[in-house]
């Protein structure tokens, strides 16, 4: 992992870089070369890294060229970023995110040999897929760990938008895990406005909260570095955020946005990656929780780590298993 973590800190200097492998001209199988558009930058250490290092794992498995572009915020950067793919020979291109299902449902007629692939959309086309994520139960399982572990009886979210399904999933986990704690939520409306993030972070540690979900990609990072300066606790978010230390971050809500690159760009040469909407959670190992810190008593963890089991077989959360239980008591 140190070389790859190493050579994301290289490209920072490159606006776009071809990244080559051992690959014929055309590559083999039914990937050529591969592309990945990014809104905002793979150094952000959550969602743009995950996606690079993904990257990364193709180049490395399929021995295919790939390529990416940073900053791609509008249709037409996105049309001359594909358009400079395609003259590449790139024919499987990733958008790192929803913003580029849009774009790709314009431009896919346009260039009909490339299949495009986003993140956490409904935009459809013949050669269109959307990996998304269900991040509901992430997000319960870790209002559990920040229920559990607050002092102050008072936990927070801090939050990119409130369509966001981790956010409800914490809230009914912190319930559950404890029907009196507080929950404080507000929003920031932007993924990386960190400024934002740290005055309503300031707001609910003087309303007592105690333990924080940073739920948003671009803050994330910044804000986990004032929580740890402040001496609280938060719940990780994307990413395996232990690094951050233990007396910090309780356990990580983890999106192995990696291994679903892999895993597409695999299917495609293969000749099998459907087209459409395609769910992803802890049944497919594409979510998970990190390792949980020694903080945590362990009659928690074992709660919690029963809790994903259930869930990964049954599909249903704790709070609807007992539901059921009710519902056929009353019967």
């Amino acid at each position: 992992m140190k070389w790859r973590l190493a050579m994301v800190m290289v490209v920072v200097f490159i606006a776009s870089i071809a990244v080559t492998g051992c690959s014929n001209a055309m590559g083999q199988g039914n990937v050529h070369k591969v592309g990945m558009l990014v809104e905002h930058t793979v150094q952000d250490q959550v969602w743009g890294k995950k996606g690079y290092l993904g990257l990364l794992d193709i180049k490395e498995e399929l021995g295919v060229d790939v390529y990416f572009k940073q900053h791609i915020q509008n249709k037409e950067a996105a049309q001359k970023a594909v358009e400079e793919f395609s003259n590449e020979g790139v024919n499987l291109v990733f958008g790192h995110g929803s913003s580029f299902g849009k774009y790709f449902d314009e431009l896919q007629e346009e260039y009909p040999d490339i299949h495009f692939i986003f993140f956490n959309g409904n935009d459809r086309g013949e050669n269109i897929t959307s990996l998304n994520f269900d991040s509901h139960a992430m997000g319960f399982f870790g209002g559990m760990v920040a229920a559990g572990m607050s002092e102050t009886n008072h936990v927070g979210v801090v939050g990119a938008y409130e369509w966001q399904p981790e956010i409800e999933g914490f809230y009914e986990g912190a319930k559950y895990q404890n029907t009196d704690v507080d929950i404080s939520i507000q929003y920031v409306n932007s993924w990386d406005n960190s400024a934002r993030a740290k005055l309503l972070f300031k707001e609910m540690k003087l309303d007592n909260v105690d333990v924080f979900y940073p739920a948003g990609d671009g803050f994330n990072v910044p804000l986990m570095e004032t929580i740890k300066e402040n001496e609280l606790q938060a719940i990780g978010y994307v990413s395996d955020q232990s690094n951050f230390g233990d007396q910090t971050v309780l356990t990580s809500t983890i999106q192995h946005v990696d291994r679903l690159y892999l895993q597409a760009a695999k299917q495609f040469h293969k000749g099998e990656l459907p087209e459409g909407v395609l769910t992803y959670d802890f049944q497919e190992d594409a979510i998970s929780l990190g390792e949980f810190s020694s903080t945590v008593p362990d009659s928690l963890q074992k709660k919690v780590v029963q809790a994903v089991e259930t869930y990964k077989e049954s599909g249903k959360l704790p709070n609807e298993t007992n539901k059921d239980m009710s519902s056929n008591k009353k019967k």
